[in-house]
């Protein structure tokens, strides 16, 4: 199966306690084990003010990880990380393009 390298960044919602955060992450993490994924890295940024209002947020806990995956089954994750709860943001790319 291929598998490919991707960068994810996430912001977890403002109303999550801060030593919560990592547990959201460790979620992520499964949801990505669960695909046939692997997470080689993660980031935390800390909590930053966004460019503009999400759901009336003015701030989030941004998160990025390095992930390895198969191509098919990004589309599952985006769509596992769009319907949590505590995720209000993503963006999922390849490095380098």
């Amino acid at each position: 199966m291929d598998v490919r390298d991707y960068e994810l960044m996430y912001i977890v919602r403002p109303t999550v306690p801060e030593d919560q955060v990592g547990a959201v992450s460790d979620r992520v993490g499964t949801v990505i084990s669960g695909l046939g994924g692997e997470v080689a890295e993660t980031n935390p940024w800390g909590k930053r003010r966004l460019a503009y209002p999400i759901e009336d947020h003015e701030d989030g806990y941004y998160v990025v990880s390095k992930v390895k995956m198969a191509p098919a089954r990004t589309r599952e994750l985006e769509d596992q990380l769009r319907i949590s709860e505590d995720v209000i943001r993503h963006i999922l790319v390849r490095p380098g393009e």
